[in-house]
């Protein structure tokens, strides 16, 4: 049965959130073949499928668990993790997976960065071969969730700083302190946990160092934050370590110091920069799409001299993040790439994702803010992707000291 439309109503939806226009104005994809082009379409494919559901999600604050085994059954948490047990995915491949899921959804993308970016590179990187062989399996395939344990109440961009501690306990360990803002760290669980080494007489005393904790472990608690306006469909949490004891081999034996901790934080950056061109992407399709649909004062939005000039101003600002990650991904593939490099990437994009989600959601009008046209979803999660993995003042003082010579941390 046709739906009647009313005076005044002539078009009842648009339809803007749903189009993939593939814009690559200098065609810096165009060459994406074989292998990488294999598992960029099938990351296309599961965050289609999706995206409804995480929507939706996304709007009652809820953690849908079961579409994590669904990601790793699609092998999409690989993230070019260099380790015999984990499918190879070249860097141009992992940024693109990082890219589509969050053009589909941010809290998708940010379960992918979670568990294959932080938790399996952690383990890959550091942990024994024992834990690996336990855990590396059900990590890659979601059974199992993991978590990144480094930010406290306390301390989050001087996470250098932190606090929690690890004594030595007999032959175990006992592990005393707060986390925050953890993914994953209320999933049931593995954390990885890093903590300052107090112990005298200790070779790692005053280090930092990681372990490896299952989150059913007595003195382990960690409770959902809620209220949060961004990045609604995965549950960060705020976590107690009260004496949690593990055995000798509960610290992950490649894991000496907070350098340690920056290397996994260093290759996960790029990823989040490539997240930001994916919901950059979908925002700037969605106003293009709605600038063709959208009729007012007798004539589509197109037609409009300052929608096209948005338009051409947006198509630049997101042409400059793909030439930027394209580079990158070379960079990185080659060996070649520089920490601060991940640094610039990550500063530059999340910032212009900002610019193109905001000019997005005002071409829409009223109809930006509905999450069914997706540009306001898009802008909420951004704000969160550009505090995380190190905030814009952080990656500009990494930066700076870089150009200069001189730290100005503090």
């Amino acid at each position: 049965m046709a739906t009647e439309l009313f005076p005044g109503e002539k078009v009842p939806t648009y339809d803007v959130a749903k189009k993939i226009l593939d814009v690559d104005y200098y065609a810096v994809f165009a060459d994406v073949t074989g292998a990488d082009r294999e598992i960029w379409s099938r990351a296309r494919e599961i965050g289609q499928r999706l995206a409804p559901r995480m929507r939706a999600a996304w709007d009652r604050a809820e953690y849908p668990l079961d579409v994590v085994p669904e990601l790793g059954a699609a092998h999409l948490f690989a993230d070019a993790v260099d380790h015999p047990d984990v499918p190879a995915m070249t860097p141009l491949a992992a940024g693109l997976v990082n890219m589509e899921i969050s053009r589909h959804d941010g809290s998708l993308g940010t379960i992918v960065a979670v568990q294959g970016g932080l938790a399996l590179r952690t383990l890959a990187l550091f942990g024994s071969r024992e834990q690996q062989a336990r855990w590396m399996g059900p990590l890659q395939r979601g059974e199992v969730l993991g978590s990144f344990a480094l930010t406290e109440p306390d301390h989050g961009s001087d996470s250098t700083s932190l606090e929690t501690i690890a004594r030595r306990d007999g032959d175990g360990w006992l592990l005393r302190g707060a986390k925050k803002w953890i993914g994953n760290g209320a999933s049931g669980g593995i954390s990885f946990v890093w903590a300052r080494v107090q112990c005298a007489g200790d070779p790692d005393d005053g280090s930092v160092r990681c372990f490896l904790v299952e989150q059913s472990t007595p003195g382990y608690v960690g409770t959902v934050i809620e209220g949060k306006g961004a990045l609604r469909a995965i549950h960060q949490a705020h976590v107690l370590l009260d004496d949690v004891r593990l055995s000798a081999d509960g610290v992950l034996p490649g894991s000496h110091s907070f350098k340690d901790a920056s290397t996994v934080l260093f290759a996960t950056r790029s990823g989040v920069a490539w997240s930001a061109l994916g919901h950059a992407t979908a925002c700037f399709e969605a106003a293009l799409s709605y600038a063709t649909q959208r009729e007012q004062f007798g004539r589509p939005l197109a037609r409009f001299q300052m929608i096209q000039e948005r338009l051409s101003q947006m198509l630049a600002q997101l042409t400059s993040m793909q030439l930027f990650l394209r580079r990158l991904a070379d960079l990185e593939a080659a060996g070649a790439m520089r920490p601060t490099q991940a640094s610039l990437a990550k500063y530059h994009c999340t910032r212009t994702a900002r610019d193109i989600a905001r000019t997005a959601r005002d071409m829409l009008g009223g109809n930006g803010i509905l999450l069914d046209n997706g540009v306001m979803q898009h802008l909420a999660d951004i704000e969160a992707i550009h505090t995380y993995e190190g905030t814009e003042s952080v990656q500009a003082l990494l930066l700076g000291r870089d150009l200069t010579g001189v730290g100005a941390f503090v």
